[in-house]
Parts: C-alpha cells; structure tokens; sequence
C-alpha cells in the first residue's frame, strides 16, 4: 500500500514540478513549527526514507512520503549531511533539504569532534563564523548555570557532531543543543548497557566512555579497551590509565608524561586513586558510549600499544610484560 501511495506521489510531483502549479506551491509552502522549534539528529549511514521519516517524528508537519519523494525528485537524496539540525519558527520543504544537503546560504555550521576537552570546544565556538559570541567573560560554574546545571563541570557533556546554525545564533544555543544532543544519546546508550558492565549510573558511563574515547582511536579496540576496565572496576583493580593523569595536568602538560607524573596525587590520578576519576576527561562519541556499556567478552586486564594504533590485550600480568617487551621495548 504505502509503495503504491509513494509511486503516485512520485507521478504527481513529476506532473506539477514539469509545469509548475501545486508543485512548486507545495514546495515553497511554509510550515509552522513547535512552539520552541525542534532538533534532530541525522545518523551517518540515514537514506532518504529515513531522513524523511526523521524529520516528521521530530515534530516538522511534512508527510513523510510526501518529504520523501520530494527528496528524490530534487535529484539530491544521496547528497543528505549527517549532523544536528535545529529548526525555529517556519520551514519550507524547499529550505528543509537546502539545509540538509549544506546548500543554504544563509546557514553555517560547527563542528564539535570526539575526544576534544571543553577548552577546545570553547575556542570552536569562538572561532565560529557568524556564531555570536555570549560565553568568552563566564566561567565554567557561571556557563553551566547559564546552561541550567549548576554545580555539573562541562566536560564530555557536549555530544560531538556538527551542529547547522543561522548567523547570529548565540553561541550559548549550539552548546544547549549539545548538551541535549548527550543527554539523550546518554539516555539511549544506558537503556542498552549489558549484565557485563560494572557501571552504576549513566554518569559513569560517561565518565568511561570519555577515558575509552582518549585511550584509542580505533574503534575496534574500543570494546577490548572497555572490557580491561570494566574487569577492573569489578575485581577493585586501579585503572591506571595515562589519558586522566594527563587531563589532570592540565594545559601545561608537556606532550611527556614522567614517572613523577604518575605518582602526582591528583583526583584523576587513577594510578593513586581506585574507581573512575571524578568527571570526564573529554567528549565521548557515540561509538565510546556503546562500548563503556557493552564490553567485549573478555577477560583482558590489561593492554599495551602495538605501535601501529592498535593494542595487544592480556589477561594475566606475566603475558603483558611480554607484550610490553614485544611492542614496546623490542625485546
């Protein structure tokens, strides 16, 4: 049923777009929008249909076979962009894919990247054009006031993606849509945790997603990195991970971490303090998230860096100081 509605969507719009008339009124016609506008988020790998059909679960009143067969015609469906849109006032269809295939002049966007620390999202948004500059004179305590969580430390709380602004969007918006954007990414990832996941609240998860997030970029390893600590966790075992002793040097650290270092007594000094350290250490993307809550079946503690961005995993400590020799002294 639904692909013959579809077929003759497609003929009409065939029909009126060759000669104008309903067409192009419906494609230039505006809609009004929720009292507050909305957001959405378009998943790498999304087609069309499901872009469409995204775009009318997050309140936009288009139909969504309708949408669909607009995207087509247009001869632009597969030019769609993944990353978070927010919609105000009106829309026309006609603006709508503009947006979303990054053809709308009057827009610019912003991107957040997985593993950056809250300095670096602040410079993004400064160095932002067209993005109007609101938070340069706050604090951290007075942004995240502002932001309705006082008390909470920014960091790892903003999901990373590219974020479509018009100009003169303060640039308090954008990082109030991030932080929504992580919430509900949070929200969906903690509903899929697995039995074999030795984290108590979503805040963990978050905490170890950011920690999994600096160890590799690999996201392979990213489940076997996941997996080391959440053994860890469940045995009492220190994590001793080099990327929260670094995050607590803060932005004097060198690019060497010393022995001292590691014996700093630091709340992120997990190689002196047991558990996960008190916040994130940077913002986890979706791919981090999934693996802090679904650790690889393994029972690896440890892991050492093969020197090609990848890592050997052990489950006892004879076999990693093998590893070590092997990888890392050459032995």
């Amino acid at each position: 049923m639904r692909t013959w509605i579809l077929r003759a969507l497609t003929l009409l719009f065939c029909l009126v777009l060759a000669g104008g008339g309903v067409g192009v009124w419906w494609v230039g016609r505006v809609v009004d929008l929720p009292p507050g506008g909305i957001e959405m988020e378009v998943e790498p790998g999304m087609g069309a249909r499901q872009v469409a059909a995204l775009v009318a679960q997050s309140g936009v009143p288009l139909d969504p076979d309708a949408l669909y067969a607009w995207f087509r015609i247009s001869g632009q469906s597969r030019r769609i962009l993944a990353g978070s849109y927010g919609f105000e006032n009106t829309i026309t269809p006609w603006q709508l894919l503009a947006r979303l295939i990054g053809s709308d002049v009057s827009m610019r966007t912003v991107t957040l990247v997985e593993g950056w620390n809250f300095r670096q999202v602040r410079q993004a948004l400064a160095n932002s054009e067209g993005l109007k500059p609101t938070i340069k004179a706050l604090s951290d305590a007075e942004l995240m006031t502002l932001l309705g969580r006082p008390g909470l430390a920014p960091e790892g709380r903003f999901f990373p993606d590219t974020y479509t602004y018009p100009r003169g969007t303060s640039d308090i918006k954008v990082l109030h849509r991030a932080l929504r954007a992580m919430d509900r990414r949070l929200e969906t990832t903690w509903a899929q945790r697995s039995p074999k996941a030795a984290l108590a609240s979503p805040e963990e998860a978050l905490i170890l997603a950011s920690i999994i997030e600096k160890e590799t970029g690999r996201r392979a390893d990213q489940p076997l990195i996941s997996a080391v600590f959440n053994n860890r966790l469940a045995l009492g075992m220190r994590l001793q991970t080099d990327p929260t002793v670094i995050y607590g040097l803060g932005p004097h650290f060198d690019g060497n971490l010393r022995k001292a270092d590691l014996q700093e007594d630091s709340p992120f000094n997990t190689y002196t303090h047991a558990g996960l350290p008190p916040t994130p250490i940077a913002m986890p993307g979706r791919d981090a998230l999934l693996a802090a809550v679904q650790p690889a079946a393994s029972k690896a503690l440890y892991f050492v860096a093969r020197g090609d961005g990848s890592s050997q995993f052990s489950a006892t400590l004879e076999e990693h100081n093998q590893a070590v020799n092997t990888y890392q002294r050459k032995k």
